[in-house]
């Protein structure tokens, strides 16, 4: 784990986190993107891919919009891959994709004293705004931006510190690991499903969803 490389890590941590709201918006935030390049970082790139998908099944039942809280899942993927490199997947999974999943919710809070942060920043230039002041909107705007990037700076240090700290999933029962990774992979299904049956409201939209699900079973079934 010494021979890590960190400045690589953090800088990818932080632009997965910034990527969320602030700037780009290229999709890398995503568990399944961060996780691939996170892999590739490491040397590892099926690791990455695993536990980036696992972790997927649950970012696709959360839609960031508005006020509402949701988990950030960028640097805690990051966090997540670092934990579970290099180790049979059997093993790695579970205990990777569940500190993942606690980071990622510990990331909701950030994201909330963000706004505040925002919101503050707007506070203060509200005379200015309402003058016409040439600059005030641009520096509103910076003040976020800049906050969003010590967010995310502080999610990648504590996410991937943590992982370094624990040392991996082979410090753990063989037996437990295992039951890990059954049950996230279990629980990340149900999200989805579950996900799945929120957004489609009417019964109409659910039958067809239970329809696509069964066919998908029996085209796995008759392989």
């Amino acid at each position: 784990m010494s021979e890590l490389p960190v400045p690589a890590l953090l800088a990818w941590a932080t632009l997965v986190g910034l990527d969320l709201v602030s700037v780009l918006q290229g999709l890398f935030n995503r568990p399944l993107v961060a996780g691939a390049v996170t892999g590739a970082i490491l040397g590892d790139p099926e690791a990455g891919i695993r536990i980036g998908a696992a972790l997927e099944l649950f970012e696709l039942d959360v839609l960031p919009v508005g006020a509402s809280r949701y988990p950030d899942y960028g640097a805690a993927t990051v966090a997540a891959v670092v934990f579970g490199a290099h180790q049979p997947w059997v093993v790695a999974l579970g205990p990777a994709v569940l500190l993942g999943l606690v980071l990622a919710h510990l990331g909701s809070w950030s994201i909330v004293m963000h706004r505040r942060v925002t919101a503050w920043a707007l506070r203060r230039t509200t005379s200015a705004l309402d003058r016409g002041e040439r600059g005030a909107a641009v520096r509103v705007h910076l003040a976020g931006l800049l906050a969003d990037v010590v967010r995310s700076g502080v999610l990648a240090i504590v996410g991937i510190g943590l992982a370094i700290q624990l040392g991996g999933p082979a410090r753990l029962d063989l037996g437990t690991a295992r039951v890990l990774t059954l049950v996230v992979i279990g629980g990340g299904f149900v999200a989805v499903i579950g996900g799945a049956l929120r957004r489609a409201g009417t019964l109409r939209r659910i039958t067809w969803f239970a329809g696509g699900m069964a066919m998908g079973v029996l085209a796995l079934a008759l392989r």
